[in-house]
């Protein structure tokens, strides 16, 4: 059960070479219809399971393992709200190389510097005192009272105990390889309704896709 064809058919004014008189008619495919999760099924945290794509796996092969059928891939798409696979699906290893080298034009480009962003801060008793991942200035500091316990390229733990003023920076730098890598494997969990609700959801999805004689009716 390909996706094109649950799509509804439409009359559409002939172009092609072919036709005897201005009023002919083709029937084509309405590409701009599409259907989504009912609402209260969007919101169930029950309906769902979390998917990791892995490396290479395309919709179809996701859809292929989860309801052991490969045209099924429309689903696994819309149970995500991908509309666009070319963005919202993660990339090969291999073309996420070649995709960095079209977009910053070389290896050593590549290696350059993002942007830059804080290391994890915590205290004595494991208390957050500063959050990572937040995008700062190459030379941003941190004032605390207290002294260094350790210091990695992803934690910092601080005694905070004493009298003294100290100050750290607790910077590190992103490349743009570490930038496109992070973005490309967020990209890899993705939500995917569970068998179960397989057949109501396609069934709703036929309803919404045919046409009536009515006002919807072309």
């Amino acid at each position: 059960m390909a996706y094109f064809q649950e799509l509804p058919n439409i009359l559409y004014p002939s172009l092609l070479p072919s036709r005897n008189k201005v009023e002919s008619k083709v029937i084509v495919k309405n590409l701009f219809k599409r259907s989504k999760l009912r609402t209260d099924l969007d919101q169930a945290i029950t309906a769902f399971n979390y998917y990791n794509i892995k490396d290479d796996m395309r919709p179809d092969m996701v859809a292929q393992e989860l309801y052991d059928n490969p045209e099924l891939d429309w689903v696994v798409l819309t149970s995500s709200n991908i509309t666009n696979i070319r963005n919202e699906w993660p990339l090969s290893h291999n073309d996420l190389q070649e995709y960095m080298l079209e977009k910053y034009g070389s290896e050593a480009n590549i290696a350059k510097v993002h942007h830059h962003e804080t290391i994890e801060i915590i205290d004595q008793y494991s208390r957050l005192v500063m959050p990572g991942s937040l995008e700062v200035d190459s030379d941003f500091s941190f004032n605390f009272v207290g002294s260094v316990v350790s210091s990695s390229g992803s934690l910092i733990k601080l005694d905070l105990g004493g009298t003294s003023l100290s100050k750290i920076n607790p910077v590190k730098a992103i490349t743009n390889y570490q930038y496109e890598a992070k973005i490309n494997d967020e990209k890899r969990r993705i939500r995917v309704l569970k068998s179960e609700y397989l057949s109501a959801f396609i069934s709703e999805h036929r309803e919404i896709m045919s046409y009536d004689k009515s006002s919807d009716y072309i």
